[in-house]
């Protein structure tokens, strides 16, 4: 058997993000390797984010069935207020074919975004003053703790992967025309 079937590569070392492919692909044997996402350090707008994702699952395919690539980004959002929302977008590369996916979405404090958005910073940098925590991300995340550990980074970052998943699992459905 070809040792490559049962091989998941994560374009992060970020444990939050490795974790949330273990869990959603049990079956596999998963490893983290760092890369470069080829925009910006906090990536603003959807398109972006996906871009990323999906610079991350390509940049690093080889030797394995599947490369994944996690970006998080905030995109502008009506009647919210800040004007912008958190997106966790999951890419899944075959060699071939891309599967996107994205996870639930949720806004950050006013101000923060407000830095993210006029300073250039990423919304880590922003969230210090407030959370103490410079590495939050490879912590429990913003978002474990905006919901006081009732969500962890990891956890959200799973619904990313396991929407892009479907894809996967459904092949026949999702025929390249």
């Amino acid at each position: 058997m070809d040792e490559t079937m049962g091989h998941i590569v994560v374009a992060s070392l970020n444990r939050n993000k490795i974790d949330a492919v273990k869990e959603v692909f049990p079956l596999y044997s998963v490893e983290g390797v760092t890369c470069d996402s080829g925009v910006r350090e906090q990536p603003i707008g959807l398109e972006e984010i996906i871009e990323g994702a999906v610079n991350r699952a390509k940049s690093v395919f080889g030797g394995c069935k599947y490369s994944v690539g996690i970006e998080d980004g905030i995109s502008q959002v009506p009647l919210t207020v800040s004007g912008y929302m958190n997106f966790c977008c999951c890419a899944i590369y075959d060699g071939c074919r891309t599967f996107l996916g994205l996870g639930p979405s949720f806004e950050y404090p006013r101000d923060c975004t407000k830095k993210v958005v006029d300073e250039g910073i990423t919304i880590s940098e922003a969230f210090v003053p407030i959370s103490g925590k410079p590495g939050i991300g490879y912590e429990e995340g913003i978002i474990g703790w905006l919901t006081d550990g009732k969500l962890s980074r990891k956890d959200y970052t799973k619904h990313a992967v396991s929407m892009a998943k479907v894809q996967i699992d459904n092949m026949g459905l999702y025929r390249v025309p």
